[in-house]
């Protein structure tokens, strides 16, 4: 539980700096993620998947070789007062731009405070009114894809409470450039953070 305090810490310290880039982090263990007090008046949520446990296998159909549906999430342990929510899903066992970054897997900002979860396929049958979404490759999730060859891929995905808007477009020719741009807006508008890790490979 102290490790994991300290990551979450980290990542909230960072955001809180500015960092214009999301940097790739070091795949927690799995297990050990429930809520509980942050650090710094920043609330520690809960995020969980119905569809597999923190640290566990992901099933198929929310994968590239699958059906590639975007997986039922669900956030408990919000603080008050939250304006927005964002969801960050990436891999950070495949650095990117230098290994300054990561895959970015699904980007979705500026969910309303109220929305607790987002039903499995949100991303293609309709998101809460008001989000904006893009992956590395499209407007959309992207499933993860590890290749057979090497070990599973650890599939990291994250909510922060924001207490503001993040006022960027979307846009499907500059992911890297939105991805930042939105991490940038949420500097010192973090006030809560979940984290859940997937494994995956062909």
């Amino acid at each position: 539980m102290i490790l994991r305090a300290l990551r979450v810490g980290l990542v909230l310290a960072a955001a809180a700096g500015g960092a214009a880039v999301s940097q790739p982090v070091q795949p927690p263990p799995p297990g050990g993620r429930g809520g509980g007090g942050g650090r710094g008046g920043a609330v520690l949520m809960t995020l969980t998947s119905s569809a597999w446990t923190d640290g566990g296998q992901i099933p198929r159909k929310y994968t590239q070789p699958g059906g590639e549906a975007s997986p039922p999430l669900a956030w408990t342990n919000a603080p008050e007062n939250v304006s927005t929510f964002v969801l960050l899903a990436h891999d950070p066992d495949t650095p990117t731009g230098n290994g300054t970054d990561d895959t970015l897997h699904w980007l979705v900002w500026n969910i309303p405070g109220t929305v607790r979860e987002l039903g499995e396929n949100a991303s293609r049958t309709g998101l809460p009114q008001g989000a904006l979404q893009i992956s590395a490759t499209a407007p959309s999730y992207r499933g993860p894809g590890a290749a057979a060859a090497g070990p599973a891929h650890h599939y990291t995905f994250e909510i922060f409470a924001l207490d503001a808007q993040v006022d960027v477009p979307p846009s499907v020719t500059a992911p890297a450039q939105i991805r930042a741009a939105v991490m940038a807006g949420m500097a010192g508008h973090v006030r809560g953070k979940g984290v859940l890790v997937g494994l995956f490979k062909r």
